[in-house]
């Protein structure tokens, strides 16, 4: 399971008042130091909080790999296929939004998808899809070309439930068709526990509550927690399928803060 620290809200606090710092460049020798697997960073339309000078910056710091998320436009994507980052994420974007509030519409938006991903792919960067956990988008991501998905997870995040399912389908659908099974979104300390069931994971990438944590601990601490918490999930999840033969296990906080 690869952890990707996700460091745009160093910059976001670099926007609330317009100053040189903190500069989220300065995150990246702290994150990879602490353990982490590698850095993603989101560029948006507006450059509301990574910019260009950012970009080039953690693109030559970055010793692990680097997840760029992007969204379909083209000045934006001849800009990460100029980069060349390890990895770029195709994102959907709304001028007014705080976060990115869903999935990409591969119906609607499919063109436009197909020729980001054929530039991206040109420029030798592996490209993932942010997509809803839905059984039919599997089969487009694979018939669009990408070697990765990035299952969203804030509906989970926020209701728990069913939407556990429904990742765990989608994440069977997508390994079956020969995609990659990334998650993100809404992820903290405490539910990185139950995405931990989902199937075929290989990737987490996680910026909020990371950073949010970083405030009281310290960013390398708060990436070593995380990672912590990964692996303490990861080893009572195998302890109680080894002593109870698959039943379930109480849903219970990984580690308390």
């Amino acid at each position: 399971m690869r952890l990707g620290v996700n460091i745009d809200h160093i910059a976001t606090l670099r926007s609330q008042r317009d100053t040189p710092y903190p500069d989220p460049a300065w995150a990246v020798p702290i994150v990879e130091l602490a353990g982490a697997d590698g850095i993603t960073c989101h560029i948006r339309l507006d450059r509301r909080h990574i910019t260009e000078r950012d970009l080039k910056l953690i693109k030559e710091l970055t010793t692990t790999h680097l997840n760029v998320e992007l969204c379909t436009d083209q000045n934006i994507v001849k800009l990460i296929s100029d980069l060349k980052p390890d990895h770029a994420c195709l994102v959907p974007e709304r001028a007014e939004e705080q976060t990115t509030e869903g999935g990409l519409d591969i119906i609607r938006a499919r063109k436009d998808i197909e020729e980001s991903v054929k530039v991206l792919r040109a420029a030798d960067i592996s490209v993932t899809l942010f997509v809803e956990p839905e059984e039919a988008i599997m089969e487009a991501a694979k018939e669009i070309g990408v070697s990765a998905v990035e299952l969203n997870t804030d509906s989970y995040c926020k209701v728990g439930g069913d939407e556990i399912e429904r990742l765990k389908n989608a994440a069977i659908a997508a390994h079956n068709l020969g995609l990659e099974v990334h998650g993100g979104h809404g992820l903290n300390y405490q539910n990185v526990r139950g995405i931990l069931s989902v199937p075929h994971l290989v990737e987490l990438n996680i910026g909020h509550s990371i950073v949010s944590r970083a405030v009281f601990t310290g960013l390398s601490q708060a990436v070593k927690e995380m990672l912590n918490a990964i692996a303490q999930c990861k080893r009572r999840r195998g302890e109680g399928e080894k002593g109870r033969k698959g039943e379930r296990e109480k849903d219970e906080g990984c580690l308390e803060l």
